[in-house]
């Protein structure tokens, strides 16, 4: 396939999609476990379905493609995603977190990682150099960026970042969940690593649970394929078909989701019963020139602070009938998240205070319906507001 080819074309066609059956016009599901050898000296493609799958690797090889990247691992979620990039490193490793990262991923590192392979973490503003350079250890051998963070969309200039930890022989590895490849494509300012929790916009139906690291080089593909292969926490092949499928219509998804978050933005920062508005895609927000220099758009999430206490906050979002109160984002339909409660739930209220989370605190990801009918939606629900206050 053509480099030069745009991204609404290589979403549809990138990657090695052909199977056994190569007339297909979608990559078949090959849901067997093992493959047949003709011969004791036959050497197939594929052998053992945790070591290669044709589903999966046709997925791989798209999703690699379209982060320009060496070559991806499809992982069980997006945990395992991430667990597995920490395989990477060697016992009693020091990591450099963006603060406020997204809870599971410090409850993995703190909780988990932190007894078992004596794992260490400074979680910092990544933006701040000064802090950046104070935080390197000599036994430091990862920098974690999520951009934006979860949910306070806060951005970290990802090439700043980079060119420090080049310069210090640190590898760096990009949470691009919030984005996917169509809105920012970190390979291309100098990362080695890209993880998506694929059950997101990958996805894109909220139907599926997976994860997937993308490798910048050959060399650190080969060690994520080693790592893939011996824990094994692999993508099935159904679900790695849903993600292909998914990916096929991520361009037009994207485009309708950014627009009309984007227009949701506009409206909330003039609503008098909010309180703040975060969203870098708006020129008042602080990084906005950032969000220019290595994003298509502002993305497809909106937060918000609400002027309400938390009891007050219960009929505002009980009052929206298309807005869905869950826990994850990134499908076609619009999604509420009480982030205190929900998505950083495991984390204390001292842990969350100092990270920004409040307990007025809600974010909003933003499907494909009618933008007239989620500003309608959320309407109805800020009136229902001023009444609980009133």
């Amino acid at each position: 396939m053509k480099q030069n080819n745009n991204f609404s074309t290589q979403v549809i066609h990138a990657g090695e999609q052909s199977t056994y059956a190569d007339n297909t016009i979608f990559p078949a599901i090959v849901t067997s476990s093992s493959f047949i050898k003709r011969s004791l000296d036959d050497s197939p493609d594929y052998a053992y379905g945790r070591v290669g799958n044709p589903t999966r690797h046709a997925y791989e090889t798209s999703i690699a493609r379209l982060e320009n990247g060496h070559g991806a691992v499809a992982c069980a979620s997006g945990m395992a995603a991430t667990a597995t990039v920490l395989d990477l490193l060697p016992k009693d490793s020091h990591v450099i977190v963006m603060a406020g990262v997204y809870g599971g991923t410090f409850r993995l590192m703190q909780d988990y990682r932190g007894k078992t392979s004596g794992l260490s973490a400074s979680y910092i503003d990544l933006n701040d150099l000064e802090a950046l350079a104070a935080s390197r250890q000599d036994n430091t051998r990862l920098i974690w960026i999520e951009t934006p963070t979860n949910p306070l969309l806060q951005l970290v200039d990802i090439q700043r970042v980079t060119d420090f930890a080049r310069a210090h022989g640190i590898l760096t590895c990009v949470d691009n969940t919030f984005c996917s490849p169509w809105n920012q494509r970190p390979i291309e300012l100098g990362v080695d690593l890209v993880m998506h929790s694929a059950s997101k916009y990958i996805g894109g139906h909220s139907d599926l649970i997976g994860g997937v690291v993308v490798a910048a080089g050959e060399q650190l593909f080969a060690r994520l394929r080693a790592i893939s292969m011996a824990i094994g926490a692999v993508q099935g092949p159904f679900d790695c078909y849903l993600a292909l499928r998914g990916l096929k219509t991520l361009d037009v998804r994207m485009e309708r989701q950014c627009s009309n978050a984007a227009q949701i933005a506009r409206y909330l920062s003039q609503h008098p019963l909010v309180e703040e508005v975060y969203y870098p895609g708006l020129e008042s927000h602080a990084q906005h020139e950032l969000c220019k220099r290595q994003m298509r758009t502002g993305g497809a999430v909106v937060s918000l602070k609400l002027k309400a206490d938390r009891q007050a906050m219960t009929p505002f979002i009980e009052q929206l009938s298309i807005f869905v109160l869950a826990d994850s984002l990134g499908g076609v339909e619009s999604m509420i998240n009480h982030s205190y409660s929900m998505s950083h739930n495991s984390l204390s209220h001292e842990q969350k205070i100092n990270i920004g989370i409040s307990e007025n605190l809600i974010r909003l990801s933003i499907g494909l319906e009618h933008v007239d009918d989620l500003i309608a939606d959320l309407d109805a629900g800020f009136e229902r507001l001023r009444t609980a206050c009133a």
